[in-house]
């Protein structure tokens, strides 16, 4: 074996050291909260229809079909909309982790008391992670969500 000068060998080690403490910095931040399950999402949604009257509003918000649990769809202004999934993602995998909305005010589980925003990002509760959130494509009055 080959003499290896000093500063390679501190350079490997070093190297060494920092990808195993990425590596387990990233490992810690997986284990935290699961994982929501991935599911296909392909929904239409019309506007004009009187189920979704409070879309048409800012911060109005209505349940859909589709996601894991359903679907809850935010009005943001008249031409953004959010939809977002109403599993909570503290922990996924309890049957009552379903988010609902308190109108006008947010959107909440009561199973483990976290509280989002019209965003979907946590503001009270346990709750880290925001809401899963699906794409939304206006078109007139029709909203198409897909992921």
């Amino acid at each position: 074996m080959g003499f290896i000068p000093a500063s390679s060998r501190f350079a490997g080690a070093f190297l060494l050291g920092a990808t195993a403490l990425g590596v387990a910095a990233c490992n810690s931040g997986t284990n935290a909260q699961p994982q929501i399950p991935l599911t296909v999402v392909n929904e239409v949604l019309f506007l004009t229809d009187q189920q979704n009257s409070a879309l048409r509003f800012d911060n109005g918000a209505v349940y859909h079909k589709g996601g894991l649990r359903g679907l809850i769809v935010v009005r943001q202004n008249a031409g953004t909309y959010l939809a977002f999934d109403r599993t909570c993602p503290y922990q996924p995998q309890d049957t009552c982790a379903r988010v609902r909305i308190e109108p006008f005010i947010r959107i909440f589980d009561s199973c483990c008391q976290s509280q989002f925003g019209f965003t979907g990002q946590p503001q009270g509760g346990p709750a880290t992670l925001p809401l899963r959130r699906y794409s939304t494509a206006l078109s007139g009055n029709t909203l198409t969500i897909t992921n």
